[in-house]
């Protein structure tokens, strides 16, 4: 007896939907993220359908989570009532993740017809760049008054807990001025004496906050170094205005990463997932780099034809062209890509770049060292051995490949470490310095140091 394969999950929910009862059940044993990417298999026509079935609480968490692609083209599909409570219930970081894929129209039409509440915290939050601590945080946040104690915190937030983003951390504000004054954990509520004062709770440290300017990896930087579920952001008053949560900063943090590895090789960052990007957006981003490049390396076919005469003289100094340009090129990706991370986690910053090069120096110079010697003696070795004929000059060959190795890698190096001092110098994020670049830039010089070194080595009288 042959048993009927199982659809997937999303054809499954879309089959189901005709039917409320075994639609339902079916849901029930799904977890929103299993339900999201079920509708990211989906045909965008048949999400819709299933995300329209859905029971309104769940269909508010599947929304909610960042793993459901063209949730935008489902928001614009879905009728507006249902669409417009779907929208008040999500979490407010969320809903502005959402209106900025919307299309302006789409934007302007939704934003009239939400609630003021709803309205507002959208256009407070939207003012704020996507990449800052503001264009992340929610605002749905645990705050109490000073003069509370820990039984009315735990009533409140056993009140107020679902609609919040989190309630691990609570924010002890000034009655008056509404300033921040503490910020307590749940934990630390949960085992104080009742009646004890929020301000007697805990060690009574400074607040760890930020603002709402800043970089998405600064704050990412500060939770992590403080072992922090959520960080305030503050406004100059010292008024909280909204929190980051550690899964925000995550979410971030990978788009941020993918965004860094499109720019190191070599083209604008997507704007959308592989498989659903257009042809002509997916050429646009990449066409420019591309041109870019391939114009630095008509540098080296210029490079090249000025030493034409050189090669014709000395056919064999052509056969290790790739292997003296790669191995530049090498370096520099490597120095490049350890310079980013370096920045990207704060362990230099622009003042550092003189400490760089003086670590650098003597890596490329020993790296280089390390690779002149395995050229030279794989010149020597395939000469004895009879397997390639260099000439009646093979050791002065040799010592040129050596030579040109050291300075090239030497070179590329410290060029591929420096350029993202540079970049970042000047307003550019490091990224920029892609790997392709820095092998461009080194592939100019390599050539000119591995045609100069030859000219003084092989040169008649030499």
């Amino acid at each position: 007896m042959t048993t009927r394969p199982t659809p997937p999950p999303g054809e499954f929910l879309y089959l189901l939907a005709g039917d409320e009862d075994d639609f339902t059940n079916a849901c029930a044993d799904l977890l929103p993220v299993d339900i999201a990417e079920s509708l990211n298999d989906l045909p965008v026509e048949a999400a819709v359908k299933v995300a329209a079935r859905l029971p309104f609480h769940i269909a508010v968490e599947v929304f909610d989570e960042p793993s459901l692609e063209r949730r935008d083209e489902l928001v614009e599909l879905l009728p507006d009532e249902v669409a417009i409570p779907l929208i008040q219930a999500m979490s407010a970081d969320q809903q502005v993740r959402l209106f900025r894929s919307l299309k302006e129209a789409d934007r302007a039409r939704l934003l009239h017809v939400l609630d003021a509440p709803t309205r507002d915290q959208l256009r407070l939050l939207m003012s704020y760049p996507p990449q800052s601590a503001g264009g992340l945080m929610t605002t749905e946040f645990v705050s109490v008054p000073e003069s509370w104690n820990a039984r009315q915190v735990r009533q409140y937030i056993s009140q107020v807990g679902d609609a919040k983003e989190t309630v691990y951390a609570i924010y002890v504000l000034a009655e008056k001025t509404q300033k921040l004054l503490r910020v307590l954990s749940l934990r630390e509520v949960v085992i104080a004496d009742p009646e004890t004062l929020v301000m007697e709770i805990g060690e009574g440290r400074k607040p760890i906050s930020t603002r709402p300017f800043t970089d998405r990896e600064e704050v990412a930087r500060i939770i992590s170094k403080y072992n922090l579920l959520a960080i305030p952001v503050l406004d100059d008053g010292g008024h909280v205005l909204g929190i980051v949560t550690v899964d925000d900063v995550i979410d971030a943090l990978i788009s941020e990463q993918t965004e860094d590895v499109q720019k190191m090789g070599g083209m604008e960052a997507l704007d959308e997932p592989y498989m659903q990007i257009a042809l002509g957006s997916m050429v646009k981003k990449r066409a420019g780099w591309l041109c870019a490049l391939f114009l630095g390396e008509m540098l080296t076919a210029t490079a090249m034809g000025h030493f034409e005469h050189e090669i014709e003289k000395a056919v064999v100094l052509a056969v290790f062209l790739p292997l003296i340009i790669s191995s530049g090129g090498n370096s520099g990706s490597q120095a490049t890509s350890l310079i980013i991370r370096a920045m990207a986690l704060k362990e230099v910053t622009l003042i550092d770049w003189w400490r760089v090069a003086a670590r650098e120096f003597p890596a490329g110079l020993a790296l280089g060292t390390i690779l002149g010697v395995i050229g030279f003696l794989r010149i020597a070795l395939w000469q004895s051995l009879g397997l390639y004929d260099y000439g009646a000059h093979h050791w002065l060959v040799g010592l040129t490949v050596g030579i040109s190795l050291i300075g090239v890698v030497l070179f590329g190096s410290l060029a591929g470490s420096m350029l993202p001092f540079v970049l970042r110098r000047i307003g550019f994020d490091p990224a920029s310095a892609s790997a392709p670049f820095v092998a461009t830039l080194v592939d100019v010089t390599g050539l000119i140091i591995y045609f100069s070194v030859a000219l003084m080595i092989l040169r008649p009288g030499g």
